[in-house]
């Protein structure tokens, strides 16, 4: 806990005085402390994107990012310090019972941190992901060596900057960083609240009250937690904003949406969110939109770039724009992968895929589990009874936009990819809307927000099985602290497992000895992937990965075999 406090203290130092930078360029509203940092975190990570596409993103990028710190802070030192004098004015600021509340859910969240990762895809992809980056930057054809790494987001780029492997090897935990920020953007909103009685700061000021399933996000590098963040965060400011024309406020918002993007692309929807507010003061926009269009310009060339460099696609993952790579990966492999992540979401064979009825597979997908009923059910009924409630206490054609981009992004997922996880970002916000009807005291929020952290220390310091809820056995158990990890934080990996080498024509790998799930690849060292998954690929669609050349740095290519 105590390393990845110091840690995030530098993280914050750095994403602040690259706020600060980025608005120097480009001018947001973001004179909120946790918007000035989330704006850096975004800075940082196109810049070091930019970097990986010719070196590895480790100490001598570090060393360039530290002497920017420096001299930044030697000419803009007045400017800077102001931004923490000022937040530190504005903790001041908060009600006694909001101080308590808040640092007891920065010390949880710092907790949580340290204890073993619980996302199975930290296992598949995310550690090896941020490994690759590390070592040699974005690799031609990586999705060739496993088809996971061709989805390498934006959000493990800004953790392979920031998990400071030349030093150590157990940060892990930018997700964790990037709650912390929502949580103190969330709780001062709710302070204002508490002043003026106006209901948008009280709907986000609600949002702790879902860190009971954030929680589970945040010792791993899931780029989930960021969109969750970023996208209840771009809600608010449009909906405060609809009726009002500030050029700064739009280009707040498409940096928002660009980074939310750049983390997660199933997100397009929500580019409707500033092209509408972008509509609406079109005569006042129209003439002030060119540093906002090269930078949109930018941040789209370099995810064509990045895709085209991992697949050989510049549209990833699209195949209609063949470049006719070497290193491309077969189309036919791309296709089973997204036939294989359907079927997962949807929790049914090949062969039920193809004979059931719609209604069977979308009852199959409503009550596979106890949890995935819960969500599922919560979703659907927030959907249909959130027009009720924006009618009788919201009605405010903002809050109605916001509603409406919603339900097209829930559409597309839910014909794309289903998993309850992708969209209850969603149901939050309109949770809290909801709930923010109801909770108007303070007498009443404040024990709320106490009442709210009881589970989550349970789970934090107790062993519970979630087998009854969960249909998935790789995580059956919560993570819990130990007094091991007061200092030091626990390993990046949940699995201690022996790796073997393994040698297949030019290709050497490192594949795990315990083969307990078929993507699995864990902390190995590079280049890993399980023996497994080379198998399959051999066996039923002739080909296996193979160096390009005998540097790995050149990547690799899918060879074709009898």
């Amino acid at each position: 806990m105590i390393l990845i406090l110091l840690s995030w203290c530098y993280i914050l130092i750095s994403s602040i005085i690259f706020g600060f930078l980025f608005n120097k360029l480009i001018a947001t509203h973001s004179n909120n402390f946790a918007i000035k940092s989330i704006i850096g975190l975004f800075f940082i990570t196109i810049i070091s994107s930019v970097w990986a596409l010719f070196f590895r993103i480790n100490i001598e990028f570090h060393c360039i990012l530290f002497s920017i710190n420096c001299l930044a802070l030697f000419l803009y030192h007045t400017e800077i310090t102001s931004i923490f004098k000022q937040f530190y004015l504005d903790f001041k600021k908060l009600i006694p019972s909001l101080k308590i509340y808040l640092l007891l859910i920065l010390f949880l969240i710092l907790a949580q941190c340290a204890t073993i990762p619980f996302i199975i895809d930290n296992e598949s992809y995310y550690i090896q992901t941020i490994k690759w980056l590390n070592e040699y930057g974005f690799v031609p054809g990586l999705g060739n060596l496993h088809i996971f790494f061709a989805q390498t987001s934006g959000w493990h780029v800004l953790q392979s900057v920031f998990n400071f492997s030349f030093l150590y090897n157990n940060f892990n935990d930018i997700s964790g960083f990037c709650l912390a920020l929502g949580t103190i953007f969330a709780t001062f909103k709710l302070n204002n609240y508490f002043r003026n009685s106006n209901k948008n700061y009280l709907s986000i000021g609600l949002l702790p009250l879902a860190n009971l399933f954030f929680f589970q996000f945040i010792n791993a590098p899931s780029p989930d937690i960021a969109v969750y963040i970023l996208t209840l965060i771009l809600f608010y400011y449009f909906i405060k904003f609809y009726h009002k024309t500030h050029i700064q406020v739009f280009n707040l918002l498409i940096t928002l949406v660009l980074f939310i993007l750049y983390i997660k692309p199933i997100s397009v929807v929500l580019l409707l969110i500033p092209v509408s507010y972008f509509c609406i003061n079109f005569k006042n926009f129209y003439k002030n939109i060119v540093p906002t269009m090269i930078l949109s310009l930018s941040v789209l060339i370099l995810f064509i770039t990045k895709n085209t460099i991992l697949t050989g696609f510049a549209l990833y993952p699209f195949t209609n724009l063949n470049l006719n790579l070497d290193f491309q990966i077969p189309k036919d492999i791309i296709l089973f992968m997204f036939k294989k992540s359907t079927r997962f979401s949807f929790f049914v064979s090949e062969t039920d895929l193809q004979n059931l009825t719609n209604f069977q597979i979308f009852k199959r997908w409503f009550l596979v589990s106890k949890i995935n009923f819960l969500f599922n059910l919560v979703t659907v009924v927030l959907f249909f009874v959130t027009p009720i409630f924006i009618y009788k206490f919201f009605n405010k054609k903002g809050i109605w936009i916001v509603y409406f981009i919603s339900v097209l992004q829930l559409i597309l997922l839910l014909f794309s990819i289903p998993q309850y996880r992708f969209f209850v970002h969603l149901s939050v916000f309109f949770g809290c809307l909801i709930i923010s009807s109801f909770l108007k005291s303070k007498k009443i929020i404040i024990p709320f927000l106490f009442v709210s952290v009881i589970p989550i220390i349970i789970l934090l310091f107790f062993q519970v099985q979630i087998n009854s809820i969960s249909s998935n056995k790789l995580t059956s158990k919560n993570s819990v602290i130990s007094f091991d990890n007061v200092i030091f934080p626990y390993q990046n990996s949940k699995y201690l497992g022996k790796f073997e080498i393994i040698t297949n024509g030019n290709l050497k790998y490192n594949s795990p000895v315990d083969n307990s799930f078929f993507w699995k690849t864990s902390n190995g060292n590079l280049p890993c992937v399980n023996k497994i998954q080379i198998k399959y690929f051999e066996k039923y669609f002739k080909i296996v990965p193979q160096m390009r050349t005998n540097n790995i740095k050149d990547g690799f290519y899918a060879k074709k075999v009898k």
